[in-house]
This record gives structure tokens, sequence and C-alpha cells, in this order.
């Protein structure tokens, strides 16, 4: 998992069936912007935890390569 931070959504009304009622979300990751699906109901600002590969596949059960899988409070710095 990475952190990363939402930064806007995307509509697509043409998309493979598979894809309907999923929610895309453009999100920055260190230095690269990347459309992810919303599993939590992440809003744009929020601070996110983002899965890759085989373990976005099996937590969304869709074939598909990054899941937004929660939404971070807060980060301690001890």
């Amino acid at each position: 998992m990475q952190i990363g931070r939402v930064l806007k959504s995307v509509w697509a009304t043409k998309k493979d069936e598979q894809l309907n009622g999923l929610k895309f979300m453009t999100v920055s990751l260190r230095d690269t912007e990347m459309i992810a699906v919303d599993m939590v109901g992440a809003g744009v600002g929020d601070t996110v935890l983002i899965t890759f590969g085989s373990s976005a596949r099996k937590l969304s059960g869709y074939n598909i390569d990054a899941v937004i899988c929660g939404i971070i409070d807060k980060i301690d710095n001890e």
C-alpha cells in the first residue's frame, strides 16, 4: 500500500460494463497522477491508502490495477 491524495473525480459515461457503478478518482502519488477506483467514499483533498495489482483485484472483485482502500485521518510522526 501507498499513501496518496485525491485530486479530483473522474466521470466516464462510456466504459466496460464491468466498471459500471464504480467511482473513479484521480490520485496524486509522489510525482505521479493516476486513476484509482474508490471503494471507501473518499473525497477531493482526502489523504488515502491505495493498494495495487493482485491486492486491488482481490479487494474490489474486479480486474483493476489501483484501489483506494482507506481514508487516513491522522499520521503520527513519532
